[in-house]
């Protein structure tokens, strides 16, 4: 466990020695939606608020972000596009060009754990997405429940969730803007499925 936490210092040190680097901050910022200071960056990730300086990545609290946020949030900034093509075109996680490699864990770390969590108890779920920071989404997708997370400014995620029926178990599916992946990598993208789906086993 101790060489795992060394191996994740690490990175986030590599990561944030990248993001002390990056020039046209305010030009960065104002492409991601998001606010910069002499301290450093002020990102909203779901209803949580980090801030990324030259040597830590917190939340408004002062709690260090865990080593998937961590990426997620450093990964945004340094994956910044330089044009930005606006396709709100909902899609599934699969439907990305480079998912495939993340497919099935995606779905075991994201999709099955809250069909699993909130299975006979979509009263709950509910009550969690909306604590989490979730809006009810209108959709005409048939489905128990649709809630749209703002995950990163420019990264929605919306999850749609069927119950337990007497012919087909719980389900669940979260859907991403096509141009999601023009901010994030499809490991990132995949790693906010998880942390949505830990959180709100945990909310």
């Amino acid at each position: 466990m101790a060489e795992k936490s060394e191996v994740f210092d690490k990175i986030r040190r590599d990561y944030l020695t990248q993001v002390a680097a990056i020039e046209a901050r305010e030009a960065t910022a104002a492409r991601l939606g998001i606010q910069v200071s002499e301290v450093g960056y002020d990102i909203p990730f779901f209803n949580r608020r980090y801030t990324i300086t030259e040597d830590s990545i917190a939340d408004e609290t002062g709690a260090a972000a865990n080593h998937a946020v961590a990426v997620i949030l450093c990964k945004y900034l340094l994956l910044c596009p330089q044009h930005q093509n606006g396709n709100d075109t909902l899609v599934t996680y699969k439907d990305f060009r480079d998912a495939a490699p993340y497919v099935i864990g995606f779905r075991n770390s994201a999709e099955r754990p809250i069909a699993r969590s909130f299975s006979g108890k979509a009263a709950m779920l509910k009550e969690r997405c909306l604590r989490l920071g979730g809006e009810i989404f209108a959709t005409e997708v048939a489905c128990d429940l649709a809630f749209r997370f703002n995950a990163l400014p420019k990264l929605p995620v919306m999850l749609l969730f069927n119950d337990a029926d007497e012919s087909f178990p719980s389900g669940c599916t979260l859907l991403f803007q096509k141009d999601a992946s023009d901010y994030l990598d499809m490991e990132c993208i995949a790693m906010i499925g998880s942390s949505l789906a830990a959180w709100l086993d945990k909310a």
